[in-house]
């Protein structure tokens, strides 16, 4: 409370000691009640806080009060009373001084992030009362925005100016300093546990050699208490459900380059489970229960089993109706014995049905497109599972910018209404651009795509490429949902021009398919092709197996496929797996017979929460038929950026006698990767890889003489499409093979 303010209480004192001495039906009677000094607050919100009213008798201790809540609204630098008589008794004003206004707001000193960075970190923005207190509280949250990143010395000294009268400029001084390494993290009191296995369930960690790729080795104050909680976890894993794991203590390096953290742990007895229970069930038995229930009796208690098991009985009702159903699991530890029950106590709720979907947000999308991904239909028994696939099938779509599906129980009715609100985006894309490969070097594209044509979920796309042994041509449409049913339509003309090593080749030729959806991540399809293809320009000194091929052919070929995608993402998939299996016969008419087919499983593991492993394998077998050879340009060629990286195009394969690439009749291709982001929001990572394979020719055995390379490369799923740019190592470089390749794609990922 300013000087000013105790002033006027003291006046206020001093005219209360005058007015007891007069008889109380003396006191004055409050005419008026007047405020004044206001210019930006509203008048009401002060007069809403006085307790002197007018018509009463004036009391000294209500106007005393009426200071203190008017100060405390925290609009004011000064508040005093003034009184004077007025039409036969007092008219009371409350004078007030309001605080400065902030007029702008201001960084000095930052170098590492941008001010619309910084601004987006605190709740001080230009027309805010300039409070000591938020001023100084925005101060904090810039620290601990720094702390976060890992800047654990930086200096936040926040400074206002007075430019006008009663309008002030802030700005925050920043002294960054550089980031503060973790040099050592110290575990003390631990026995039952390794130190090793306590920092590897720790996110913070030590900053170590391969740091810049997989991240940490910074302290961050929010992520060292969720570390915490992580050693608590691990710890109740393993049977200690008395563990205190104290607050880090942390000491600087004598230069102030790194930092060391110790981190002190009481473990507590082990205990062991005696026996599960189940209580408040009736849906469903207790048989069908325990059936989903990990945890068992004479093991060592564990918390991630134990919350296993509650996911596993929640997940059992809610995907049978009843949305409300909650899971407490209800410990009961024997200290002396050093045991614990554990019953599952269960409040079931009522059985809920799908009232009102309700669709929203979509300016350009039809209802129908959104409504037909949705996995339930009103009046359908609630099902979480179905609502969550909806979600991912939404998001699939690659329609809009944000989706949003939120339950909404009406427990009177036992219904439950399911408001989706999406956002769309733009899904039709002028692309102008080019690239490089080992197959086509320099490459010029355009590509005009509209992949939501008319709001309809239809896609077609003109698409051109140019480069220095290749030309592309090509003219798609696909309909996911032909004649609004859960058939897939496909029709594309194409036509291309590529030079190889000891041949040209010239294609033109046309595509259709049609394809089914069942069992909700199974699919199916069948395509037929007509291709003309002329091969040219034969090099004198090729071999038998191209020279025969001279001329110009046709292959008229049909294509069925079976497959299971179960991916959580299209683009940027975390978990599930994409399997398919597919079959080509030509020799339906043209002069080609051929038979082809290809296996290829690719998973995906979700690590760390925010990385993924993907593991991928593929496994191909073509040959001719009725006496006729397999065309060139069938053949499995097994190297570059779509099989193993770091090789040429074909480089792991049969090749002619002047080492040239001519393709295998079989193919074995192994791909690993661990991705990472790099910038979460703008969908940037990057990957370490491991790819093995090679294509195979008559004789061979599948398997054998394997070529190997790593690397690393980068993705962004751009507003355009998805971006790769990879490098590659050759770890078996062989003769006229270059001992690495980076490479460049636009329009799809591995």
């Amino acid at each position: 409370m300013n000087r000013n303010v105790i002033i006027t209480l003291l006046v206020l004192l001093l005219t209360a000691v005058i007015i007891s001495t007069v008889p109380a039906q003396e006191l004055p009677t409050v005419t008026a009640i007047e405020v004044k000094g206001l210019k930006r607050i509203e008048e009401g919100s002060i007069r809403a806080k006085l307790s002197q009213k007018i018509g009463e008798s004036f009391s000294q201790e209500k106007t005393a009060e009426d200071i203190k809540a008017i100060y405390k609204m925290g609009y004011f630098d000064d508040v005093k009373v003034e009184a004077e008589p007025f039409e036969g008794g007092i008219r009371i004003s409350y004078v007030v001084k309001e605080k400065s206004t902030v007029v702008r707001v201001e960084f000095q000193g930052n170098k590492k992030f941008k001010d619309d960075d910084l601004k987006e970190k605190i709740g001080l923005t230009a027309g805010a009362i300039s409070d000591i207190t938020l001023i100084n509280d925005n101060a904090g949250k810039l620290r601990a925005f720094y702390e976060d990143e890992g800047y654990y010395l930086a200096k936040i000294v926040p400074v206002t100016r007075k430019v006008e009268d009663e309008e002030v400029y802030v700005t925050y001084q920043i002294e960054e300093g550089e980031k503060v390494k973790i040099k050592e993290i110290k575990i003390e009191g631990n026995k039952a546990l390794s130190a090793g296995k306590i920092k590897k369930a720790m996110k913070i960690s030590e900053r170590g050699m391969f740091s810049f790729v997989l991240g940490g080795g910074y302290y961050k104050k929010d992520e060292m208490r969720a570390d915490m909680e992580r050693i608590k976890d691990l710890y109740y894993n393993n049977g200690y459900l008395n563990v205190v794991v104290g607050e880090p203590a942390i000491q600087l390096t004598d230069v102030k380059d790194g930092m060391r953290i110790s981190i002190q742990v009481s473990e507590g007895e082990q205990f062991k489970v005696t026996s599960v229970n189940i209580a408040g069930n009736k849906a469903f038995s207790e048989e069908e229960l325990r059936k989903l229930i990990k945890l068992s009796p004479n093991k060592i208690f564990n918390k991630e089993t134990l919350r296993k098991d509650v996911v596993e009985i929640s997940d059992k009702y809610s995907n049978n109706g009843y949305a409300l159903v909650n899971v407490f699991p209800d410990l009961v530890p024997d200290e002396d014995k050093k045991e614990v029950k554990v019953v599952y106590r269960i409040s079931e709720g009522d059985k809920y049905r799908i009232g009102r979907i309700d669709i929203s947000g979509n300016t350009k999308t039809r209802d129908k497109v959104i409504r037909r991904e949705i996995r339930l239909d009103e009046g359908d028994v609630f099902n979480a599972s179905a609502l969550k696939r909806s979600y991912e099938r939404l998001n699939n779509l690659q329609f809009f910018e944000t989706v949003d599906i939120a339950p909404k129980p009406k427990p009177e009715q036992k219904l439950v209404d399911i408001d989706v609100k999406v956002k769309d985006k733009p899904t039709g894309f002028l692309s102008v651009g080019g690239g490089y490969s080992s197959v086509d070097q320099l490459i010029g594209m355009v590509d005009i795509t509209q992949g939501n044509l008319f709001g309809s979920g239809q896609y077609i796309k003109l698409r051109g490429e140019l480069g220095g042994r290749m030309s592309f041509y090509e003219l798609s449409y696909r309909d996911p949902w032909f004649m609004d049913k859960p058939l897939s339509f496909g029709a594309a003309a194409y036509k291309t021009n590529r030079k190889y090593g000891s041949f040209n080749r010239k294609s033109t030729g046309f595509d259709v398919s049609l394809g089914k959806s069942f069992w909700e991540y199974w699919g199916a399809s069948i395509g037929y092709n007509f291709e003309n293809t002329t091969i040219s320009n034969i090099r004198s000194d090729a071999s038998s197996l191209v020279k025969d091929q001279a001329g110009t052919r046709t292959t008229s070929s049909i294509t069925t496929s079976l497959g299971r995608d179960t991916r959580n993402n299209l683009l940027a998939p975390s978990k599930g797996s994409k399997n398919t299996a597919a079959v080509t016969f030509a020799g339906l008419g043209g002069t080609n017979a051929f038979l082809k087919g290809i296996l290829d499983s690719a998973w995906f593991y979700p690590v760390f929460d925010v990385t993924t492993v993907h593991l991928r394998g593929r496994v191909g077998y073509a040959t001719g038929l009725f006496d006729k050879k397999l065309p060139l340009y069938e053949r499995y060629y097994v190297g570059g950026i779509h099989t193993v990286r770091g090789l040429g195009y074909g480089a792991a394969g049969p090749k002619d006698p002047n080492g040239v690439a001519i393709g295998g009749e079989k193919e074995l291709v192994l791909n690993a990767e661990y991705i990472f982001p790099i910038i979460a929001e703008f969908k940037f990572k990057g990957l370490v890889f491991f790819d093995a394979g090679r294509a195979y020719g008559t004789g061979e055995a599948l398997g054998s003489d394997l070529r190997y390379t790593t690397g690393t490369g980068i993705r962004w799923v751009s507003p355009m499409g998805p971006i790769r740019i990879e490098w590659g190592y050759n770890l078996d470089k062989r003769a006229g093979e270059s001992a690495s390749k980076i490479e460049f794609t636009f329009g799809s990922f591995f």
